[in-house]
């Protein structure tokens, strides 16, 4: 669906994509994460081939950007029909209802008019069906009563859903959101996220969400990649990312641990197969042996429970312990190491 490989991108002599490989596959919700400056949206804008990358190569829906943007322009107008956009702004047209605003790309990629139609060689979509496109769209958006309002009379939940609505018009293949719930309360977020989780299960449709909000990111991505300065710091599933982050993705998430000098520590990584299970109070009663939770994190990534804690334990019971963890499916490594 989306394969990039080695891609650098500069503006003027500065490197902001540097190496970046990644491949996104049809139907995932994929996350681009990172704090400001990382280089998440310029990404964003060369997959939709607004801006042009010096190094590498970036292919979607199996057609060569690059070549497009260079050699093919009526290929490149196609391409960016499959490909859907969301704003953190929304970008609305101010003096242009509901209506209008959903019926802008259908009005700019197809003429509603029969003689312009025909000058033009574009295709043809009569204004009864551009009705019914925008009727439909609107009805998926939650938003049918409103119609012929304009967005200066509508909540900002309101008005990213019209935003979703008009990124919907032509079918497309691929929905990219670039930070489109980072102006939203959390309420109005969760219900974004969920809309956007409902569009990709029941159209297929591919999602790429740009995003600093690690809540955004647990809530619906299945897959993510984090970035620093243009370069991967972090990449795979999202449970195995959140299960056994490595340095930079705690820096990124703000943790910090304060472990006991005396003792073993042992880090513990439970996997959603099993992170519902009593496995460390059962291992107490089993052993018969006292030790000390110090540290501890449980995370809710889509609806499934995963968490990594560490148990400080005497020397003595190191072995049965270790033999014991070994036996129960549990992760686990030194924490001091």
């Amino acid at each position: 669906m989306i394969k990039i490989q080695n891609l650098k991108k500069y503006y003027g002599k500065d490197l902001v994509i540097n190496d970046v490989s990644l491949e996104i596959k049809k139907g995932e919700i994929y996350a681009i994460v990172g704090h400001s400056g990382a280089g998440k949206s310029t990404l964003l804008r060369c997959i939709n081939a607004l801006e042009e990358y010096q190094e590498g190569k970036l292919e979607v829906l199996g057609l060569d950007v690059k070549n497009l943007t260079q050699n093919n322009p009526k290929e490149l107008i196609n391409l960016r029909k499959d490909i859907g956009m969301i704003f953190q702004n929304f970008a609305l047209m101010n003096r242009k209802s509901v209506f209008e605003n959903v019926a802008m790309p259908l009005r700019v990629h197809y003429t509603s008019s029969k003689f312009y139609s025909k000058l033009f060689k574009k295709a043809y979509l009569s204004e009864e069906k551009i009705k019914q496109r925008v009727n439909e769209l609107l009805d998926i958006v939650g938003l049918s009563n409103k119609l012929k309002a304009y967005p200066k009379e509508l909540s900002g939940g309101q008005k990213q859903r019209v935003a979703i609505a008009r990124a919907l018009a032509l079918n497309p293949k691929i929905l990219l959101s670039d930070e489109a719930t980072s102006a939203l309360d959390p309420n109005t977020t969760k219900n974004i996220l969920e809309l956007i989780a409902q569009i990709n299960a029941e159209f297929g449709i591919s999602v790429v969400l740009v995003t600093h909000e690690m809540e955004v990111v647990k809530d619906i991505a299945k897959k993510a990649v984090l970035l620093e300065h243009g370069q991967i710091i972090g990449q795979g599933a999202i449970d195995e990312l959140f299960l056994k982050p490595n340095a930079k993705m705690k820096e990124f998430l703000g943790e910090s641990e304060f472990l006991p000098k005396n003792g073993i520590n042992i880090r513990l990584y439970f996997p959603k197969e099993i992170a519902q299970n009593s496995i460390v109070t059962h291992m107490a009663r089993a052993l018969n042996i006292d030790f000390s939770i110090v540290w501890g994190r449980i995370e809710k990534l889509n609806n499934t429970a995963v968490g990594n804690l560490v148990i400080n334990i005497n020397e003595k019971d190191k072995q049965s312990v270790l033999e014991y963890i070994e036996k129960s499916g549990v992760l686990w490594e030194m924490a001091d190491e």
